[in-house]
This record gives C-alpha cells, structure tokens and sequence, in this order.
C-alpha cells in the first residue's frame, strides 16, 4: 500500500511574479492545495524535502499528510500535479489534491509484469496492453503498483481484468473482459526483394557517342589502335 508520508507547509500570503521568484531563490516551491471539502489555499513547500519525497517514492500516486503552519489538524492530500522547470531543472509548482480518510479516491496505478511467460521460452512477446489501471479505494488502501504474474502465459493468450487478485477494498473501473496483458507470437517483417536493373527496350538505337551494349570504354589516353583511320578536323568553308 502506498504509506502516508509527512510533509511540512507553510501560507502563502504574497503572490505575483515578483513574489514567486523570491520565494524560489530561497529554496521553496510555490503549491496550492484544494479539494471538495476544503477551502482552495496557497501554500510552499520546501524544495529539496519534496524533491527527496518524489525520488523516494515507487508510484506516481504520492499520499501526504500536510502539516500547515498555524492549522492544527494535519491535511490528508494526495499530489494531483508536478510541474517541472525542463530548461532549467528543478519543480515550479505543485497541487495537492485534499482527501478524507474516509472518502474513495480514483487514481491511475502502474501495472508491473512479474515472471516469464513459458510462451516467452517459444519465442513469444510479453507485451502490456494497458500500462495503469484506474482503481477505486479509501486512501489507506491505494496500492504503489498492480503486479500481474505471466508465469503461465502460451503464446496468444492473455490475462483479463477478471483474472487479477486486486488488493482488499480496492476495485477496478475497468471491464471484467479488457485484456491488460498478452503473449504475442513474434512480429517478423519480410525483407524487400531486391531491385533489378531495368533492361534498354528492344530495338532501342543507343544514344550518339555512347558505346555499344557489351563494348568495353577506351582507357583515359590511350592510343587509337593500328589501322584506325584518325578522325579529321571538319573542312572551312
């Protein structure tokens, strides 16, 4: 299951440009925070404290429990959305989503194959038809990875919603009857054919100059051969 990790915070009570870039020089990242039953906020985090959270954590479903300066009970939130800085590295914001304990979340949970398929001993091609599958839970129950076993996968067969074990009080959105992953037999592509060279027509009269089909060309500076008549400079009028 995914663990609930602690995260301080502060209020944001500046804004604009000019703020937020102050507000990065000293190493924090402008947030917001926001839910059903809760009353939108900007808040800061500290910057290398949530890069080190998002480095240590397996999934992309991140649990936190904001401990906000001046509020007394700690919010429970789940990171919605990072936005990153890709010219020159580093996070620019960050919004966390407020949950309740007891409230079902929706979130898209990576899908991790584990073994090898026996149709991968005859050549065939594990492949993941869907890389997440969307699932519903309490917050306590959300789980890091979903991880299918293909141990007894042949060649053309397939593993269905219906035949994965979900964790308890976790439930897919998905179809019993979608196909998450498949062994697949090779992909061989054919190789082109060869391109022949294309054959003058018959009767064709070859162009003025050029040697005749089969005839070898005279070598740079070699001398006419004996008895060959020399050609003559054409008479002036």
């Amino acid at each position: 299951m995914a663990k609930i990790l602690d995260l301080q915070a502060e209020p944001r009570t500046q804004s604009g440009t000019g703020a937020v870039k102050r507000m990065r020089k000293a190493g924090n990242i402008p947030a917001a925070l926001y839910g059903r039953k809760v009353k939108p906020a900007n808040i800061q985090v500290h910057g290398k404290t949530f890069s080190k959270l998002l480095e240590g954590s397996a999934s992309d479903n991140i649990l936190v429990s904001l401990k906000i300066a001046g509020i007394a009970e700690d919010q429970l939130a789940l990171v919605q959305e990072v936005q990153h800085d890709y010219l020159r590295g580093g996070i620019l914001h960050v919004d966390f989503h407020a949950v309740a304990a007891d409230e079902e979340i929706h979130a898209n949970v990576p899908v991790v194959i584990v073994g090898e398929a026996k149709g991968q001993k005859h050549g065939g091609l594990v492949e993941a038809i869907h890389h997440e599958i969307e699932v519903r839970c309490l917050p306590k129950d959300l789980p890091e990875s979903i991880q299918i076993d293909v141990s007894n996968l042949e060649i053309d067969q397939g593993i269905h919603i219906r035949e994965i074990n979900f964790p308890e009080g976790v439930t897919c959105r998905l179809g019993g009857d979608v196909v998450i992953v498949m062994c697949e037999e090779p992909k061989v592509e054919a190789e082109p054919e060869p391109v022949a060279a294309a054959a003058p027509a018959a009767g064709a009269t070859p162009a003025a100059g050029a040697p005749a089909a089969g005839a070898a060309a005279p070598a740079a500076g070699a001398k006419p051969a004996a008895g060959a008549a020399a050609a003559k400079p054409a008479a002036k009028k």
